[in-house]
Order: structure tokens, then C-alpha cells, then sequence
């Protein structure tokens, strides 16, 4: 799935061009097997770099801010939160074969779960309740402002458009209904709190019917801390879902922001990534399935 063309701006990778870089840059590891992961992620691909090792290669233009961003504050969240994160070990260059800067990682074991097979899912809500609360009291001077940490009227015009183009595919006019229910949920009125702004499933690591890892990055900062509620609808079972809330301690304003996350972030992806990346597409179609179910009212 990893190999599909997902944007018209992404550029083409592969084992043996990482092969080549990873020889030139890092001779230490040369000899070391290269072999392209199958992930629905959309803006990075990765490599198993021998049994330890995972290079991280952005798709697209959009993406290469990430690499130093992850490279700068990785390393300082890592040690703050109660699972673990990825650890960079080296930072490519760009060179005559790939034009942008690339991370190598410490290779985490685990498994993404599957949203309506989540294994001990109060378990599960619990510690990702415990891993977002850890990120929120975090203080480290001035973080980056994270891109999804705004209020919710700034995604109206991208989940409107996405709307139009889902009509005669899902339930528009009642999806539109929950949107507008959603924006007239009070802002954020505290101080900006660090999230991770992209806790969906392919994010997430399991083992042993436990949390291992949180991964990718790439979204994080502070702001509106409400996106990270987002995981309540795209993994966890509607019986978790209380669990997870009083663990992270979310108001009713603050639930209802991260519902409108959740449901316009799978509106956007829906239509995009329809065709190019199925698993992500379903889970778009499992959110606002979840969010129908629920009708939270007015």
C-alpha cells in the first residue's frame, strides 16, 4: 500500500535508492538489509533498516518540515510521556538522489490496532488517555504552534468542500447537521497545551494487549489541545470512550471540539484518499459512522 502514488507532488522512493543514500551517508550501516514497510501513512514512506533501525523518507515537499521539526523536539517529549516515541539516531541530507532532508529512527516493535478489533480497549483508552494528559502538562518554553491547534471555524471551508464532494456517497445532510453542531461548541480558553495533533491508528503501537508507542510527530505543538480527542472515535470502541475522557479530564466544550476533529479530518481524507490508500479511507468511513451512532444532540 505504501508504494501507491497518494499526491500529485510526491516523489518516487525505493529499497535501493535508501540503500545507496544510506551507504554514502552512513557507511556504518551499509551492509545492513533495506526493506520498504507497508503503511497507510500519507506523508512519509519507511524503510526497515536491519532488525533495530527505520528510515523515514518524506513523500512530498509538504512533509520535509517535519524532519528537523521531529529532530528538534522528539528527543525532549520523549522523555515526558509514559510510552515510548520514536528516537532519531541520524539525519540525512539531501543528495544526488532524494531532494530533501530524511530521519533515521530507532525501530519500535509493535502493531497498529484495528478500530472495532481493539484488544482490552479499556486498557487501551487508559493509557492513551495517560500519554495525552502527559503531553498537555508538558511544559517546555515556547513550543511550535501546532497546525491543528486552532479553533474549529478554520476548517470549516476544507469539510464544506469535502461535503460537496461526498454528496451521494454518505449521509451529507446529517453529517453537515453534526459539522455546524460542532463549530457552536465553545473555544478553548486556556493557556496552549502541547498535542500530538494526528493520534489515528496507523500511529499507534500495540503489544501484548498493551500501548508500546506513539508515533509520528510531525503534527505536534501546542495550541487547542482538543485534536488528540480525535482517537476516541478512530480506534477506541463507543464503550472506552468515557474511560478515556476522565483520564485526559475533557469538559463537555472540550469533547464536542475534538468530536468536530475527528469528524472533519475523516470528511477531508474520505474523498482524497477514496482510491489511493483504502485503510485510511475506512477509517474515515468508521469515524463518521461512529459519530452518526452517537448523535450527541444539541
Amino acid at each position: 500500500m505504501c508504494a501507491v502514488k497518494m499526491h500529485e507532488d510526491e516523489v518516487e522512493t525505493d529499497a535501493a535508492l535508501v540503500r545507496r543514500m544510506i551507504a554514502r551517508q552512513f557507511p556504518a550501516w551499509g551492509s545492513l538489509p533495506v526493506r520498504r514497510l507497508e503503511s497507510s501513512g500519507t506523508e512519509n514512506a519507511m524503510f526497515r533498516l536491519g532488525t533495530e533501525l527505520v528510515v523515514r523518507l518524506p513523500r512530498r515537499p509538504g512533509a520535509v518540515g517535519d524532519v528537523v521539526h521531529e529532530q528538534r523536539w522528539l528527543p525532549l517529549l520523549g522523555s515526558r510521556v509514559p510510552v515510548a516515541t520514536p528516537e532519531p539516531v541520524g539525519l540525512g541530507e539531501p543528495d544526488e538522489d532524494f531532494p530533501w532532508p530524511w530521519s533515521v529512527y530507532r525501530w519500535l516493535d509493535g502493531r497498529n490496532p484495528v478500530a472495532g478489533a481493539v484488544e482490552a480497549p479499556e486498557r487501551l483508552a487508559e493509557e492513551l488517555g495517560a500519554f495525552v494528559a502527559a503531553l498537555r502538562r508538558t511544559d517546555l518554553g515556547d513550543g511550535p504552534s501546532a497546525g491543528r491547534g486552532v479553533p474549529l471555524a478554520a476548517r470549516d471551508e476544507p469539510t464544506r468542500a469535502a461535503l460537496e464532494q461526498l454528496t451521494g456517497r454518505i449521509d451529507t445532510d446529517t453529517v453537515t447537521s453534526l459539522w455546524e453542531r460542532a463549530l457552536r461548541a465553545p473555544e478553548h480558553g486556556g493557556s496552549p497545551a502541547w498535542m500530538h495533533g494526528d493520534l489515528s491508528p496507523g500511529n499507534v503501537l500495540v503489544a501484548d494487549g498493551r500501548l508500546s508507542a506513539v508515533i509520528d510527530f510531525g503534527c505536534a505543538g501546542v495550541g487547542d489541545p482538543a485534536v488528540d480527542l480525535i482517537v476516541a472515535w478512530n480506534l477506541l470502541p463507543a464503550t472506552a470512550r468515557d474511560t478515556f475522557r476522565k483520564t485526559v479530564g475533557a469538559d463537555d466544550a472540550e469533547w464536542a471540539r475534538g468530536r468536530g476533529w475527528a469528524l472533519s479530518i475523516s470528511l477531508i481524507a474520505l474523498p482524497y484518499y477514496w482510491h489511493t490508500n483504502p485503510a485510511l479511507a475506512e477509517n474515515s468511513r468508521h469515524v463518521i459512522a461512529e459519530i452518526l451512532a452517537e448523535d450527541p444532540g444539541t
